[in-house]
């Protein structure tokens, strides 16, 4: 009966908090053109792709059922269109739209629309609106503008990400926290390490239903939402149109129901709430404390009479927990790996375990009544009544000792004795604790074999082998081994180098020291393997090069070590230098020949402008003068005359084609006028778009600088035109600072870049001309995603 009040009155407590279930809406039938029908009775088996991805799609592996937004969303389309939908789980977008490629799916749901994603699908009118959210502390402002945030309150947000991107573009006075996933926004949330979070509503949803984040709230909207769409396969339109009636068949009631059900972010109830079920707790506890209280009341002369009975109990029952007790004890002597040995004053043995007893090779009770010389020698008589006086008197450096002791076969077993006195039913015993110690010593041998080894190896090495290591406790450095090789190397002892006052920072050349002090501490910092290349100062005050590596370990005590080698590499070092200094010499020598040949090529751009010029248009002049005084004489000589004069407007076009291809004229127009130029001639010559940008007010330009950045555009869209297959060009001219950036990409094919082949002569002019201007470029390009090629050069540098 009590038992069925108690049920009664959880489910009185229990009935307010439970849900009913939502039932789903049965989908009207969506009426669709007859083109449109036809098409969609040949392709009734379509293939669904879905980023797994909660709260818009999940796999129960128990149930092997799948679940989410975009799931429902699309059993919604295939009941109202009749499809027989194929589901394909992908892990990320990257392997959905591989899978598009490839031709395994035809649609996928819950699609963002972004400039590269229009190349692969065909969109649908967005079906719902995921916004962006601001979460705060529950007892903190409950509307929070972003712009009149301080710079002290910092904002966590998941990095990298889109949503990142356009809150540091678009409010510039924030002080952003970035962490690798939502959860941790929430976290340090929670820890008070930041003022709020920025998180979609579909991963709210999903952190909401936790305990851990029941305090938090909602507190605002950034005002950049999701907007979900269906994409499909570019090369069937006809199915994106049938998607598109399916989705504005959809009520609106429920597309909200179905973001309420699965978006909306949704707090633990009362039931969920630990301290309900505490407060439950609370009162049944009194609850069965009063029915207690009043039994124990009631049955008070009854447990009277019980106590003899129970005492009587006691007593039988701690007799047989002491006889138990001694059981396994004789058990646990028996059965122990130590051996164990209880010895008369007349040091005849009286009791051996069998771990003893196998230890030195003896039967079950051969040891019993054996005097302990049988078993060590050297114990004489005399001795032993030394140790046992010793023993009895507590003396502490008389009880441990090592020994041998012979066994049964003759042989010897170095073993570690322990003595402990005792007193046993009026009679007094030495208890000696015997441990084979064969393998300590054998691990001993070996250790001191291997540190010595160890110390061969490092005092060979061409170098100085070192351990730098942190106490924790204290938090001080200390250099415990510094190998023999410090005298070769810099001149010193590792015992000088081992002093606090000098280790290896007192090495490092004055120029160089505080790039090694930087290194080094950041290292020390973080615990982490350090690296470092520079001078050092022997004792002799020679200058080296020296090569400083070494790798972090934590030992078990928490403390931590770095080991190190210190290599010279002087003589790579200077021939690196040498290297660098000739290089850089070519470059020079490079840049001057390039130069004398711009200046060649415009003398004899102009020489051919002017004198081939001249002569061509005083011999069309003479042509013109033969043809007015002598064509009507001879029919023939009138043909010959318009024949030359055809030659000689060829050969006007030929020495113009001449001129331009060794120096355009419009470089004395400035940089920005010879771009546009040559990106027109390149439409005309290519049929391909081609979209120029450059500043209106661009600083004026050495004719060095103007010739190479129009030398470098010029192979660039030779490139392009070769190579790329591309439908549009895009050039930008801009200043960054004092740098000037030039910019061409295209939508092409793209290349990997580690497949380049090293006979690319292109490019590597390209990248010399920029070097000798001392500016930088970049080249990004991937299979699929087009080329892009960055130049910046500095506006004023000696070398131009």
């Amino acid at each position: 009966m009590m038992r069925l009040r108690c049920l009664l009155f959880i489910g009185c407590l229990c009935w307010p908090f439970m849900a009913n279930a939502e039932q789903a809406s049965v989908p009207a039938a969506v009426r669709l053109a007859p083109a449109q029908q036809q098409w969609l009775d040949q392709h009734r088996s379509l293939r669904v792709g879905l980023v797994l991805q909660a709260p818009f799609a999940q796999f129960d592996r128990r149930l092997q059922q799948l679940s989410g937004v975009n799931v429902e969303l699309m059993n919604w389309l295939g009941r109202a269109l009749d499809l027989d939908l194929t589901w394909r789980n992908f892990p990320d977008q990257a392997a959905l739209e591989h899978a598009l490629a490839g031709g395994e799916i035809d649609l996928a749901p819950g699609l963002t629309q972004t400039p590269a994603s229009l190349r692969r699908w065909l969109f649908s009118d967005p079906y719902m609106r995921v916004p962006q959210l601001i979460v705060g502390p529950r007892n903190g402002s409950m509307a929070v503008d972003l712009e009149r945030l301080a710079e002290n309150e910092r904002v966590a947000v998941r990095m990298p990400s889109s949503l990142a991107d356009y809150l540091r573009a678009t409010y510039s006075n924030l002080n952003l926290q970035g962490v690798p996933a939502e959860r941790q926004a929430l976290q340090l949330l929670l820890s008070e390490q930041v003022r709020y979070a920025v998180l979609d509503e579909a991963q709210l949803s999903r952190l909401s239903r936790e305990n851990e984040f029941s305090d938090l709230v909602v507190v605002g909207d950034i005002g950049l939402p999701q907007l979900l769409r269906v994409g499909s396969r570019r090369d069937w339109p006809i199915l994106a149109d049938i998607i598109e009636v399916g989705l504005q068949a959809i009520p609106a009631k429920d597309l909200e129901q179905l973001h309420n059900r699965w978006l909306q972010p949704r707090y633990p109830r009362l039931s969920e709430s630990p301290g309900f079920w505490q407060n439950l707790a609370l009162l049944f506890a009194a609850l069965f404390f009063s029915c207690v209280f009043i039994v124990i009341w009631q049955r008070r002369q009854q447990q009277q009479l019980e106590l003899n009975l129970l005492a009587a109990r006691e007593n039988i029952a701690k007799r047989l927990a002491r006889e138990e007790a001694l059981r396994l004890s004789q058990f646990s002597l028996d059965q122990s790996t130590v051996g164990i040995l209880w010895v008369h004053w007349d040091s005849h043995v009286r009791y051996a375990n069998r771990a003893v007893e196998n230890m030195l090779g003896y039967t079950s009770g051969a040891l019993n009544d054996r005097p302990l010389i049988d078993i060590e020698p050297n114990l004489h008589m005399d001795r032993w009544l030394d140790l046992w006086k010793r023993a009895r008197a507590s003396d502490e450096a008389a009880q441990r000792f090592e020994t041998q002791c012979l066994r049964a076969d003759g042989s010897l077993v170095p073993v570690d004795v322990s003595l402990s006195f005792l007193r046993f039913r009026d009679a007094e015993y030495l208890v000696v604790f015997i441990n084979d110690v064969t393998e300590r010593r054998r691990a001993l041998a070996a250790l001191r074999e291997s540190e010595a080894r160890l110390k061969g190896i490092a005092g060979n090495v061409p170098g100085l082998v070192f351990r730098l290591e942190r106490n924790p406790a204290i938090g001080d450095l200390e250099f415990p081994y510094i190998s023999e090789g410090s005298e070769a190397l810099v001149g010193y002892s590792p015992i000088e180098l081992q002093h606090p006052d000098m280790g290896l920072r007192n090495l490092v050349h004055s120029e160089d020291r505080a790039d090694y002090h930087r290194v080094q501490d950041q290292a020390l910092a973080t615990d982490q393997d350090w690296s470092w290349q520079g001078r050092i100062v022997t004792r002799q005050g020679e200058q080296r090069w020296a090569d400083i590596k070494a790798s972090t370990r934590n030992l078990r005590d928490g403390r931590v070590v770095w080991d190190g080698v210190v290599w010279d590499i002087s003589q790579s070092k200077r021939a690196e230098l040498e290297l660098a200094r000739s290089q850089e010499q070519l470059r020079e020598l490079s840049a001057h020949l390039e130069s004398v040949r711009e200046e060649e090529k415009a003398r004899i751009a102009r020489e051919v402008h002017d004198e081939l010029g001249q002569m061509l248009t005083v011999l069309k002049l003479e042509t013109s003068m033969c043809e007015l005084a002598y064509a009507g004489l001879d029919p023939g000589l009138n043909e010959r005359l318009g024949s030359m004069k055809r030659l000689i407007a060829q050969l006007f076009q030929l020495v113009r084609d001449v001129a331009t291809a060794l120096r355009p004229p419009i470089l004395d127009a400035g940089i920005a006028s010879a771009i546009e130029w040559q990106a027109r001639r390149f439409e005309a010559r290519t049929q391909i778009p081609c979209l120029v940008e450059v500043p209106d007010n661009l600083p004026p330009l050495s004719d060095a600088k103007a010739t190479s950045l129009f030398r470098i555009l010029q192979e660039a869209l030779t490139n392009v035109m070769r190579h790329a297959h591309a439908h549009t060009v895009q050039i930008n001219l801009g200043l960054d600072g004092a740098m000037l950036c030039l910019t061409i990409s295209d939508d092409g094919v793209g290349f990997v870049q580690s497949d380049q082949r090293p006979t690319s002569f292109g490019l590597v002019g390209m990248r010399e001309r920029v070097l000798m201007l001392g500016g930088s470029m970049r080249l990004d390009s991937e299979p699929g995603e087009g080329t892009t090629l960055s130049v910046r050069i500095p506006l004023n540098n000696d070398r131009s």
